[in-house]
């Protein structure tokens, strides 16, 4: 069975780690085999201790970061809330690093694995976890220790946790990460009044008793007219809020039978010292949208993180443990969790890893398999003219996303070093197309290719691919919805590159995505022009350009002339987003960004706002 290594390349490779094992000397084995097991149940002890300690202290400082969210948000603090999400990313990473350098410093860990000893070392962790609040973390925490110590072909389920090795049921009884109320007992306007008082903050509201007018009789016209309600109906609230970007967001789910109908409340800040609500989202795809992997990751207080991820899997039925993990920015859990689906998938289907649909890239070869809504990134070894990046300027753009507010229109990815795939699943085309352009990411052992380094990344529908068989009315929402990604993107302090339509998607929602990143660039890095007026008409009829051009220079102008070759893309663009074709919309937005000033980015359309649906009251 293949293993997935869950770690990124910027980690000491197992088979070059410089530390030795601990062994029991064999005669103190042989003359005293009671006292050998004795010495190494206590190793095994000491070492277990050592990774849990190392976890406790990431979580630890993992949560003091996530806390100071609520801070962030009351303050208004933006910029800050940005580079507390980039900074908790890089956190895990650190505390892996100190963790295996203090097992170096005070084990005598040698490259082999001493097997015996960490079979020991693997159960005495697993008691150590007996009652711990976040067991499946610690798991994860265990493995990536072991992996950054030791080489792949010790990675099975002996040595670390390939499945888990406790249970997170029930871990919340002591401590429940819900309320629940009863609005038939208690009347819909108190129970809403009470959702919105238990919501912690300095900051009071602007008007308390419009924002409770507005959900109830939201509520009451969008809601109460499909329902039959049941004896037994109730809503259940997560206690804490959930943290991202400008807005917080009260999260709960309203039972009804059998029947989970999830709803998120945002509540955003005046500015001016004071919250409001927004809107109400009961509309599945609205909350999907909202989780999605194209978002930055929620800043989540809690101590049992399971309890989160089981509540968000009820009201998400379509989200998996893996996308719900990373969405509560656990992204290394995520990847823990993706990594045992995949390795099920695997054992459950027969078909075949294949070359992707679409315009193959000059960066990356790209490959899927039908029945898995994945596909896998390798970097090519060459890259052809024009192309004038390299390998290392590619993971650049891949992390500077990885790290960056993502606004919902750039995909997430999972990094992914020595990845073992079967030889057996694997196309001819595709294996000679891997050979041919990735020959040096590749090694081969056995029934197995190992790839070095990897990105998976959700698969989408090409939008190149998407207009060849859409309809008139597909291609105008479509069009629109690839002028939105560029506003909210360029919004954020990114600028595509390439605008080709080929590297952006289009999800099952209809939603354009951007997913292909070696040519991102920070918008404040670029210099928008407009095309200079011809000198002469010898100029305007030249095959060159009359003007110099430097490798920053952007002329919007020229957008019209490759993507609007259709006319039932081009009119639609022309109405909604001409602005993008002018080189002082874009400067206006660099203007916004070097002046600290964070344009506003919904997670849900405009029209869902309360002040557009009620207007002022």
């Amino acid at each position: 069975m293949p293993k997935l290594v869950t770690e990124s390349d910027d980690k000491p490779k197992a088979d070059t780690a410089n530390g030795s094992r601990m062994r029991v000397p064999t005669k103190a084995v042989e003359a005293e085999p009671v006292a050998g097991r004795i010495g190494v149940e206590k190793q095994a002890r000491r070492i277990a201790e050592t990774i849990l300690d190392g976890f406790n202290r990431h979580y630890r400082i993992f949560l003091e970061i996530t806390t100071a969210a609520r801070h962030r948000f009351e303050d208004g603090d933006w910029q800050g809330q940005r580079q507390a999400a980039s900074d908790r990313i890089n956190l895990y990473t650190q505390r892996v690093s100190e963790a295996t350098a203090r097992l170096q410093e005070e084990f005598d860990l040698h490259d082999n694995v001493d097997e015996e000893l960490w079979r020991e070392v693997k159960l005495r962790y697993i008691g150590l976890l007996y009652e711990h609040k976040q067991p499946e973390l610690a798991e994860t925490f265990y493995n990536s220790v072991f992996t950054w110590l030791f080489h792949r072909r010790y990675y099975n389920n002996d040595n670390i946790f390939v499945r888990p090795g406790l249970s997170t049921e029930f871990l919340d009884d002591d401590d429940p990460v819900y309320d629940s109320y009863y609005p038939i007992s208690q009347g819909l306007t108190q129970t809403v009044r009470a959702i919105l008082q238990a919501f912690e903050c300095d900051l009071p509201f602007q008007d308390f008793n419009r924002d409770v007018r507005r959900l109830v009789r939201h509520v009451k016209l969008t809601q109460l007219p499909r329902l039959n309600l049941r004896k037994h109906f109730h809503l259940q609230v997560l206690r804490a809020p959930f943290y991202r970007n400008k807005a917080a967001y009260i999260v709960g789910r309203a039972i009804n039978g059998s029947e989970a109908i999830p709803f998120v409340i945002p509540i955003l800040n005046t500015g001016n010292g004071q919250v409001y609500v927004d809107t109400l989202l009961t509309d599945g795809d609205d909350i999907a949208n909202l989780f999605s992997f194209a978002r930055a990751y929620f800043m989540v207080e809690t101590n049992t993180p399971a309890a989160i991820v089981r509540f968000l899997a009820r009201m998400l039925p379509t989200k998996t443990k893996a996308d719900l993990y990373t969405a509560i920015g656990l992204q290394k859990q995520g990847k823990s969790e993706f990594y045992r689906g995949f390795l099920h998938h695997l054992a459950h289907s027969t078909d075949q890893l294949e070359i992707a649909p679409g315009v193959k890239g000059m960066v990356m070869t790209v490959f899927t398999m039908p029945s898995y809504p994945y596909v896998f990134k390798v970097i090519n070894d060459y890259f052809p003219p024009p192309k004038e990046v390299d390998r290392e300027t590619v993971k650049r753009k891949y992390q500077i996303v990885k790290m960056h507010d993502r606004v919902g229109r750039m995909a997430d990815t999972l990094e992914y070093s020595y990845a073992a795939l079967p030889l057996a699943r694997i196309t001819p085309e595709l294996l000679e197309e891997l050979k041919a352009k990735c020959g040096k990411s590749l090694e081969f052992e056995g029934d197995k290719v190992i790839v070095r380094h990897l990105y998976i990344e959700r698969r989408l529908n090409p939008l190149n691919l998407f207009f060849q068989t859409a309809s008139k009315e597909e291609k105008e929402g479509a069009v629109i919805g690839f002028g939105n990604a560029l506003k909210e993107m360029a919004a954020a302090n990114i600028f595509a590159g390439d605008l080709l339509y080929k590297n952006f998607g289009v999800t099952r929602h209809g939603r354009v995505i951007f997913y292909d990143y070696d040519e991102i660039e920070f918008m404040t890095d670029m210099n928008f022009r407009h095309i200079p007026e011809p000198r002469t008409p010898e100029d305007e009829m030249a095959a060159e350009p009359w003007y110099s051009v430097a490798p920053h220079d952007v002329f919007p102008e020229e957008f019209a002339s490759f993507l609007l070759i259709d006319p039932e893309l081009r009119k639609p663009f022309m109405q909604h987003h001409r602005d993008l074709l002018d080189a002082e919309y874009w400067k206006s937005v660099q203007n916004d960004i070097r002046k600290g000033r964070q344009r506003d980015v919904f997670p849900y359309a405009i029209s869902k706002r309360f002040r557009f649906i009620y207007g002022e009251e």
